[in-house]
């Protein structure tokens, strides 16, 4: 069949890079994609937010199927429009998508169905988030309720600086996102991305993963979209993973069911691995990226019979097949990133990085100007490599980077550190 992927990051050339083998592929097509995309896909110049235009594109070149990346579309109920014109798709409905779109639609969800997580309060304006936090200790994570791209996410280590993200939230600082504000108990242990493939009724783990969110080494400095991730997470032994499922990703199918909103796609759940066990941190309606390019890298099933799966409500047939390998990879960003980023430098050395064993080189911000790789975006390329343990696959991606000539790129120095000093595989 011929399929439609829409997105341009390095979660979707990963994904492209996982689909281009499926003996069902006929012909991918991505929109709008970027440099690498284009290496393996026909990339076209469609605008998501136009669904009109997306359906007209699926009907006159015979797309069987579309997948859909970001969260944007999701909530902007891209699928919804696609599922009314009989069109085949992977991921949520609009209402379905308010996992992501809403972080109190979310926490209030938890509360009804018992699925553990922070303490939290729900505002709609300033004076009642400031009382809240009055009553509340310090540390508080103060949230933008809606989609900030990452950044509407406040750690605040004092009552000023709690109050201070209020203000920032409801002055605008996040757009249309930060009109609702949640604010939550500060929770301590250990991060994990889990995912789930979700077809309404079943719901079936994928490998674990562990992402890196502070731009500096030892996770330091502000956070961002991801400067790197591991696969699989240490922290996530079977039990966990059987105690997140029972607790957490099967509660959510079944309430988001019970509500008449039934979830199909993926659940990234964002995980603390806390003294009492696994608490939801917030729902992604989508795959996590940097998360989908280890993700990939080990998935040996194909992953468009997984995909079909879900949408036609057959995951209670499907086993996923996984590498035994480790998969770690290395985000190269533009100097300025998370703040604005520097574009249009060039990039040098691709080719000899990837010949490097086991590394494979997903772009996110790139486009051609020619013969030349340009940098167009904030986070710009994903050094991906395999490795019997964390610090081989980890050795590999450091090896390519050091082949790769791009002076107003940077990165993190240590993705993985903390399962290395720690002695785990």
């Amino acid at each position: 069949m011929n399929v439609l992927l829409i997105g341009s990051g390095g979660r979707e050339h990963a994904l492209s890079w996982a689909l281009t083998p499926s003996a069902l592929l006929t012909k991918l097509y991505c929109a709008p994609g970027n440099a690498g995309i284009a290496e393996i896909a026909e990339c076209v110049a469609l605008d998501s937010s136009d669904h009109a235009a997306v359906i007209a594109f699926c009907r006159s070149h015979t797309i069987g199927f579309v997948i859909i990346g970001p969260e944007a579309p999701l909530v902007a109920g891209l699928g919804d429009a696609l599922g009314a014109a009989g069109i085949k798709y992977f991921g949520p409905t609009k209402a379905a998508a308010q996992l992501e779109g809403s972080k109190g639609f979310t926490k209030d969800l938890c509360a009804e169905f018992n699925i553990p997580t922070a303490a939290y309060g729900r505002f709609r304006n300033a004076p009642a988030a400031k009382a809240y936090i009055e009553d509340h200790t310090i540390p508080l994570v103060v949230k933008a309720d809606g989609l900030a791209a990452g950044k509407g996410v406040i750690i605040a280590t004092s009552h000023d600086e709690a109050r201070a993200a209020v203000d920032a939230c409801f002055s605008g600082a996040f757009g249309q996102a930060g009109s609702e504000v949640v604010i939550e108990e500060f929770m301590e242990g250990e991060e994990a991305s889990f995912f789930a493939l979700c077809d309404g009724t079943t719901a079936v783990a994928l490998a674990t993963a562990q992402d890196h969110k502070r731009v500096g080494d030892g996770d330091t400095g502000p956070n961002t979209g991801g400067m790197g991730a591991y696969s699989p997470a240490p922290v996530m032994t079977p039990d966990l993973i059987e105690r997140t499922m029972a607790e957490i990703i099967r509660p959510t199918v079944a309430g988001m069911a019970k509500r008449g909103t039934p979830f199909k796609g993926v659940l990234f759940a964002g995980l603390m691995i806390t003294e009492s066990g696994p608490k939801l941190i917030e729902y992604n309606a989508r795959f996590g990226d940097p998360e989908t390019q280890v993700l990939m890298m080990r998935l040996k099933s194909d992953l468009l019979a997984a995909l079909l799966a879900t949408a036609d409500g057959t995951l209670d047939a499907l086993t996923l097949k996984w590498i035994d390998d480790v998969a770690l990879t290395v985000v190269m960003a533009a100097d300025g990133y998370p703040g604005t980023p520097l574009k249009g430098t060039e990039i040098k050395g691709l080719s000899a990085a990837a010949k490097i064993d086991g590394v494979e080189i997903f772009h996110a911000g790139t486009k051609r100007d020619g013969k030349r790789l340009l940098a167009d975006g904030g986070r710009v390329l994903n050094i991906t490599a395999r490795g019997k343990t964390v610090a081989e696959a980890q050795a590999h991606a450091y090896a390519a980077i050091a082949q790769i000539n791009w002076p107003q790129g940077f990165c993190r120095n240590d993705i993985g550190w903390r399962a290395i000093a720690r002695g785990e595989r």
